[in-house]
């Protein structure tokens, strides 16, 4: 998958992702990643975010990613 500029990657942090893409919000919550809120969503990336939840990150990763283009 090629990676677009303002594209949102697994190594970036949740919290991160939350502040810059809150179109994201409902998808990530929809997937099952509900520690959206929690103190470890600032320092843990996506892809090991979606590996704690027994989540594809691959899959979270287009999720958000098609979300976020949308917007």
């Amino acid at each position: 998958m090629e990676t677009k500029p303002n594209a949102i990657t697994g190594d970036m942090l949740v919290g991160q992702i939350v502040n810059e893409h809150p179109e994201v919000i409902d998808t990530l919550l929809n997937v099952g990643m509900h520690c959206l809120g929690c103190p470890s969503s600032q320092m843990e990336s996506l892809a090991d975010a979606a590996y704690v939840h027994g989540l594809d990150p691959d899959m979270v990763v287009k999720a958000v990613n098609e979300v976020a283009a949308e917007a």
